[in-house]
């Protein structure tokens, strides 16, 4: 595979915003049982234990969303009021009617009775309030899968089963981790790092010694492909630019956005040749 100095310019030029659906399974179950929650003026411990009762897990995010609380903020909360050990489904199991009595101290029916008179339609609120809490989340989650299930359907094309997934790959000194090791694991002579971002924060910085700890394990003539996408490159461009070096001094071979799907492929197929996997 013929060497090319890739520029930071193009990479940045073929970025584009990667949009995913922020709800899950949990997302769209919730919601549904906010849809069909009872609008009253006045609620009471049996509404409360009903909603525990049916779906703990769901019931106590449902309690949060009525509070307004982040599940850190939440928790916190509860620890300092609970007069018994434990906030978990065995504790409510163990003595409901405490676990419940804990929760109403911190004016849980006043604010469930607030948020279900509100209008157009009460349960808006707590649905915008899952999605930029746990909704954003799950976003960033299904952004990064996004792209290594987008990736790995294009080496699938090429190689069929003859590639290990999100293993670490043993190199001539050491080991590190990597997304998919072509063909195996214990002897890649390809190896894919792929990461997609839609918001800004430290793991864009965390991939940077990713790639180095990669680049010092595999073996010279090992090949190591990045692929990526997502616009908040373009306000990191100083850790992108680090990519970049990586791929200019020989670290990395080539660096791939959605855009250049098609080079991707075009790439893995010359180096199956090459290397005759």
């Amino acid at each position: 595979m013929e060497f090319i100095a890739q520029e930071l310019d193009d990479i940045v030029g073929s970025l584009k915003a990667l949009t995913v659906d922020w709800k899950d399974e949990t997302a769209r179950r919730v919601i549904g049982r906010l849809k069909k929650f009872p609008v009253k003026t006045n609620y009471a411990i049996a509404d409360v234990k009903i909603m525990l009762d049916e779906n703990f897990d769901d019931g106590i995010l449902i309690l949060r969303l009525f509070m307004g609380f982040s599940k850190d903020q939440f928790v916190s909360v509860l620890r300092g009021i609970r007069k018994e050990p434990g906030i978990g489904v065995k504790s409510y199991r163990a003595n409901p009617e405490s676990f419940i009595e804990d929760l109403l101290s911190i004016g849980l029916l006043a604010a469930m009775a607030e948020e279900a008179q509100r209008t157009p339609h009460w349960s808006d609120t707590l649905v915008e309030r899952l999605r930029s809490g746990r909704g954003s989340a799950i976003s960033g989650q299904k952004r990064g899968r996004g792209v290594e299930d987008f990736a790995e359907a294009i080496v699938k094309k090429v190689f069929g089963s003859k590639f290990d997934m999100r293993c670490t790959f043993t190199g001539p000194k050491e080991k590190a981790k990597c997304d998919f090791a072509i063909p195996s694991k214990s002897a890649p002579r390809i190896v894919i790092e792929s990461k997609g971002y839609g918001a800004t924060g430290s793991k864009m910085s965390d991939i940077i010694g990713d790639v180095e700890q990669i680049i010092r394990a595999k073996r010279s003539d090992t090949a190591l492909l990045f692929f990526t996408d997502g616009l908040t490159w373009k306000q990191r461009k100083s850790d992108l630019r680090k990519i970049v070096e990586f791929q200019n001094m020989g670290g990395i071979t080539r660096i791939y956005t959605y855009a250049m799907a098609e080079q991707f492929e075009a790439d893995l197929r010359q180096l199956k040749s090459e290397y005759g996997i």
